[in-house]
């Protein structure tokens, strides 16, 4: 019982006191023509949706790199992979993250900074706007995950 202004009021439980679980969504691709487009979109409504439901603050610069990193995590699946991938969005109010599934057992190469190299750009970008990445061996492959922060 909680007391207020000398009058005996019952407490009305507000469900904040239970863990909330974050934001999740997964997409499935064929690797057809436009899955990285629509990578980009499945990830900007995401977004959305973050905003809304955990009331995320994602500025353009932050959102903007969100989906650089999807656009190169998926580019990457789609190239390397025999067969179909999964990209998996994970978000609260203070992060995202991007992980894509794909079949191929072949491990992602990290290249050292090479203005001169053409091509294999893609985890160099995902390292610089990523505060982690990740790299798992799975039962049919692989996931690379990529964490952004959005608190700064």
């Amino acid at each position: 019982m909680t007391k207020h202004l000398g009058v005996a009021v019952a407490a009305i439980p507000s469900g904040f006191d239970v863990p909330v679980e974050p934001l999740r969504r997964a997409a499935h691709y064929t690797g057809e023509p436009g899955c990285i487009a629509e990578a980009r979109a499945f990830a900007g409504r995401f977004l959305e949706q973050l905003r809304t439901e955990w009331c995320a603050t994602v500025d353009s610069r932050t959102g903007g790199e969100l989906l650089l990193v999807v656009s190169e995590l998926v580019t990457n699946a789609d190239r390397h992979s025999r067969g179909p991938y999964i990209l998996e969005l994970e978000g609260t109010d203070s992060a995202v993250s991007v992980s894509v599934y794909d079949s191929s057992v072949a491990l992602p190469r990290f290249f050292p900074k090479d203005p001169k190299r053409v091509g294999h750009h893609g985890l160099e970008i995902v390292r610089a706007v990523a505060s982690e990445i990740t790299v798992d061996r799975i039962p049919v492959g692989k996931r690379v995950r990529a964490l952004i922060r959005l608190d700064g």
